[in-house]
């Protein structure tokens, strides 16, 4: 039985949408069809408008290869009038596995442009992006299909009024946090948090979801951290990434792959900045996928994104980049809020260990 329908109630809930919202949904690929499909007939059932783009990767690419570089940075405008008419934006991401090669400094431009978007997005809806996992990238990470969506739906269909509440009480705890700090033995990154509030994400913003975060100082990073292994971000593949800073900012970075769009995209306005320190939550997440929206909420990983910073956590660096980069703490990593540990050489430790019902 499709549990799609599922998922469309709960969109709708989260996002308030009643009648006469206007509900603009984007389609990446068309595999996640049959979850927009969904969605579609739960906004017409409540009385809803929705309005659906074809906005695939694929066009992406087509771009790439051919459009000029006003192009590649200039944001679409369909999608960004989609933003301006929209009171509730849901995006439905297929996971289309990237090309072989790449042009970074071209990638770089688009992305740009498509930050433009977001900002709009983050600025005037109430927002959601599900990102679904597909056959070709369980493929390409070699995993199951089928366990990639047992863990899917486990890690969106959940309790989340019971996992917020429990939540709550660790960002609470941690508002009171001067210091946080990542470590192993290629690592160690302080973060400055005086002053900044922590926040809850479950099962609205994004899915799958389960991470609390907040908004370092914007001088207040200092230290080097490593990020083994392979990810892709915009469609760049990225690997061996390191990063390092002084006074909050990126002063020097590295990849054994993708270096040039590491370099690009730190050229953006803000993108060297800190804007973002997580950490993920969710117990039914564990496989890494290479994937940052799934990765970063996995019990036992910590992300930082350079770029744009929540306001809601006090951060106040603007950028049009938001780039979420996770690190696996559960080979033998820690993580400290001051004296607390809450991954302590691998070990996810029990204040870091909250309710949660999934599946």
């Amino acid at each position: 039985m499709s549990r799609w329908p599922e998922l469309a109630s709960h969109l709708a809930n989260v996002n308030d949408v009643t009648e006469g919202s206007r509900v603009s949904i984007f389609i990446t690929s068309p595999a996640v069809t049959d979850a927009a499909d969904a969605f579609v007939r739960e906004v017409y059932r409540r009385g809803g408008l929705p309005q659906v783009q074809l906005t695939d990767e694929t066009y992406d690419r087509h771009a790439l290869d051919f459009a000029s570089d006003d192009v590649l940075g200039a944001p679409g405008p369909m999608e960004l009038a989609s933003m301006n008419w929209a009171d509730v934006h849901v995006s439905f991401r297929g996971m289309v596995v990237p090309p072989d090669t790449i042009d970074e400094r071209r990638l770089s431009l688009q992305r740009a442009g498509k930050g433009a978007v977001s900002t709009a997005r983050w600025q005037n809806t109430r927002w959601t992006l599900v990102r679904v996992p597909s056959p070709e990238w369980a493929e390409l990470i070699g995993v199951d299909f089928s366990d990639l969506m047992t863990e899917f739906f486990a890690s969106t269909l959940a309790n989340w009024p019971a996992h917020r509440r429990s939540l709550d009480e660790l960002c609470a705890r941690l508002d009171t946090t001067s210091v946080v700090r990542i470590q192993d033995a290629d690592t160690d990154l302080v973060l400055n948090c005086v002053g900044r509030t922590w926040v809850p994400f479950a099962g609205d913003a994004n899915l799958p979801d389960g991470e609390i975060a907040t908004a370092p100082r914007e001088d207040g990073v200092d230290g080097g951290i490593v990020f083994p292994g392979t990810f892709w971000f915009g469609g760049a593949r990225i690997t061996d990434l390191e990063l390092e800073f002084e006074h909050g900012v990126v002063t020097a970075s590295s990849a054994r792959e993708g270096s040039e769009f590491v370099s690009r995209i730190l050229d953006a306005p803000g993108a060297r900045t800190v804007g973002e320190l997580g950490i993920g939550t969710n117990p039914a997440m564990t496989t890494l996928t290479g994937d940052l929206l799934l990765d970063e909420k996995i019990l036992g990983t910590v992300h930082i994104a350079l770029g744009r910073s929540y306001p809601q956590c006090g951060g106040l660096n603007e950028s049009t980049i938001h780039w979420d980069i996770v690190k696996n703490l559960r080979g033998g990593g820690s993580l400290f809020a001051d004296d607390l540990p809450l991954i302590e050489n691998g070990e996810v430790q029990p204040v870091l260990q909250r309710d949660y019902d999934g599946g």
